[in-house]
């Protein structure tokens, strides 16, 4: 690639950028209108409730969800009179179309009925049953179960988009400005992340609008923070090499393209590994893995597009007004630490491996069992108090019954099965079913979305295996995504170590140091799980999560965390391609180090904004990444990586060896970046 910046190629580059900004801008709240809530079951193909679904819903429509209407005496201590419940009973025969009449609580202070809501307009129709429920005199009326559940997930997702790109984009602000001093800096640098947003969500939005990539707030959440940071990052590495170069060659053109040259391979390097990383989601058997890596991909392709195209150009038509010396980017104290480094490399990375050693090993108290939603909610949500209320006076699968399909010769037989299982509370034979089959409602004594209820449904299908009998319904699809997603780590995990690997080898031209990069992610991803599992446990009383979280984790941290090591060996290689490996080493830390540092505070930052989300499982990602993201870069990637360079030498580079690699004078070269009377940066590297 030729990079050549004359007079009127940054004027025609920058005109084209912002008539795409006026074009693709209103989509980056417009996303919110065709992305999903996060929490619809998208269940496996081959799972078992899924053919129960199908069975069930043929035609593929999307299915109405149970809401549990409960009525309680509004003054406390006082049972439900027989008053109230002919009233409810009316009500509910209103509602639901049916003569069945409400359950009593066997202590007879509540009354509730299970009818259908949704899928369509959700709120309204929940308002509605509120009212007409509300009837029902001398009561007060909660409404739970999964109908209930999703009318609050989509109530906070709705409130959140704005929220989150405010809060992502004022951490990055203030710590640009703490960074640069100035303003026009950051606000150059601000501007090319969101315009590398506003193209991302607009190409999501074409993709989602006719159903060809399902977008939900999830992959929308976790697009905005990871654009924002990763736009940032290329950045500040762009603007860094910019610097150096217009210390060697005054006129700004010439210093942008030779900058371009140096800073494309690993922006491009970093992009496709964060991409492939995500790609390999799509081997996921859950809908919503698989959606998350095609949209991470286009958002990483647009992120590289402006940080090589649009900052360029603004740049140098700035000239060097906008690259005020930035805090940290001198080398003197980074090349110190290169010099403390190199005299015991061995003790310095055997004591970084003890540190992350002692992290990792927190890592088993991340749980991997499941948040149910009723936790996850904001505590105020009005379905999580209607769970309470549901589970103090009635089993708490009251809400979302197991549904049994059995072959109607069999009734009999499962019937008893199913109610000599131990977590079945109640079951109920409905008269008709598909086909020569019969339909068995149970309800279990446990939430739909709790460890204990997925037991249950292991110990039933365990009990009715030979019957020819499915199970079906809210808790067996929670029991199959669970187990998808459990399975997806052992397929998913290994690949993504695969991937990275090979960019690395692409990149540095050798197996053993991409290997040693790789080794350093999984380690530091261990501590990460660890802090984060500790602090969880302080913070929250619990550090309970979703196999979800942990996988997403752990695609985003080994991304991430050789993101920073690929700024750093890059230009590691490139340098010792001259001076040798270890003076390599010395001024790769000299010159990058203050900017990477920054770079991963940034990003750390937009992924804590996360925890802004309503969702906590969300929240919970975004603590395990920013977490992560700072044990990278000021950990591993500052003492950790080099001292292993430093400690191999010229081996480092195997199975190739650099021609420059010779043994170490005495004192660092004159030219040496942070030596006394020598210049801060070093000599143009191409």
């Amino acid at each position: 690639m030729v990079w050549t910046f004359h007079r009127a190629g940054p004027l025609a580059v920058l005109l084209l950028w912002l008539a795409l900004a006026v074009a693709a801008g209103p989509y980056t709240l417009r996303l919110g209108e065709v992305a999903r809530s996060g929490q619809e079951l998208q269940l496996p193909a081959g799972a078992e409730s899924a053919q129960v679904a199908r069975l069930l819903n043929p035609d593929g429509a999307d299915e109405p969800l149970p809401l549990a209407v409960i009525w309680t005496p509004r003054a406390d201590g006082e049972k439900i009179t027989a008053s109230q419940q002919e009233e409810a009973r009316q009500v509910t025969a209103r509602l639901a179309g049916t003569a069945a009449a409400p359950v009593l609580a066997t202590d007879g202070r509540a009354l509730t009925a299970v009818i259908a809501a949704g899928p369509d307009d959700l709120p309204a129709q929940l308002a509605a049953i509120g009212t007409a429920a509300g009837a029902v005199g001398g009561t007060r009326v909660h409404l739970a179960g999964p109908a209930a559940a999703q009318a609050d997930l989509d109530a906070a997702f709705s409130k959140t988009d704005g929220v989150l790109l405010a809060v992502t984009l004022a951490a990055v602000l203030l710590i640009l400005l703490a960074v640069y001093r100035s303003v026009l800096m950051p606000l150059l640098v601000t501007a090319g992340a969101l315009l590398a947003l506003a193209a991302a969500c607009a190409a999501l939005y074409a993709l989602a609008r006719p159903g060809w990539l399902p977008v939900d707030s999830q992959t929308q959440g976790i697009v905005f923070v990871l654009v924002i940071g990763a736009s940032t990052d290329y950045a500040l590495l762009l603007a860094s090499r910019h610097r150096e170069e217009l210390a060697r060659r005054p006129d700004p053109a010439q210093a942008m393209a030779a900058a371009c040259r140096a800073t494309t391979p690993p922006v491009l390097a970093s992009a496709a590994t964060i991409a492939c990383a995500m790609m390999t989601l799509s081997f996921s058997d859950l809908p919503s893995e698989q959606t998350l890596g095609p949209a991470v991909a286009i958002a990483m392709a647009c992120c590289a597009a402006v940080s090589l195209t649009f900052l360029p150009a603004v740049l140098v038509l700035c000239g060097q007004r906008a690259l005020r010396p930035a805090m940290g980017t001198k080398g003197g104290r980074w090349s110190a630490a290169g010099r403390a480094i190199e005299r015991r490399p061995r003790l310095v990375w055997a004591l970084c491996l003890v540190l992350l050693a002692a992290g990792a090993a927190c890592a088993p108290l991340l749980v991997q069992s499941g948040v149910p939603l009723h936790q996850a909610l904001p505590a105020g949500s009005p379905s999580t108090l209607g769970h309470h209320v549901l589970a103090r006076h009635f089993p708490a699968g009251t809400a979302s019954p197991l549904v049994v399909i059995t072959p109607a010769t069999r009734t009999a037989e499962v019937r008893d099965l199913i109610a000599a299982t131990p977590g079945v509370a109640a079951s109920t034979t409905v008269p008709a079913g598909p086909g020569e089959t019969k339909l068995i409602v149970a309800t279990l004594t446990d939430a739909p979305d709790t460890p204990r209820a997925r037991a249950t449904v292991i110990r039933l299908r365990g009990s009715l295996a030979g019957t020819g009998a499915l199970v079906g319904g809210q808790s067996a699809q929670l029991t199959d995504l669970h187990q998808a997603s459990v399975d997806g780590h052992r397929l998913i995990m290994p690949l993504v170590l695969a991937v990275v690997w090979g960019v690395l080898i692409v990149l540095l031209r050798c197996l053993l140091l991409p290997l040693l990069v790789v080794a350093a992610a999984w380690i530091s991803l261990f501590t990460a799980f660890g802090a984060a599992a500790l602090a969880f446990r302080l913070v929250a009383g619990s550090s309970v999560t979703e196999p979800a979280v942990v996988l997403f984790s752990f695609v985003f941290l080994v991304a991430l965390g050789v993101d920073y090591n690929i700024f750093l060996v890059h230009r590691i290689r490139a340098e010792a391609l001259h001076h040798g490996t270890t003076d390599g080493v010395h001024r790769a830390l000299a010159t990058t180090s203050g900017v990477i540092s920054a770079a991963g505070l940034i990003l750390a930052a937009t992924f804590a904004a996360l925890t802004v989300m309503p969702l906590f499982y969300l929240a919970q990602i975004g603590c395990i990444v920013a977490v992560g993201v700072l044990i990278d870069t000021l950990l591993v990637r500052l003492f950790f990586v080099p001292a292993l360079i430093l400690h191999l030498g010229h081996r480092t580079w195997w199975p190739s060896r650099l021609s420059s690699d010779r043994p170490r004078p005495e004192t660092p070269p004159a030219d040496y970046p942070g030596a006394p009377g020598s210049p801060a940066l070093s000599p143009p590297v191409v």
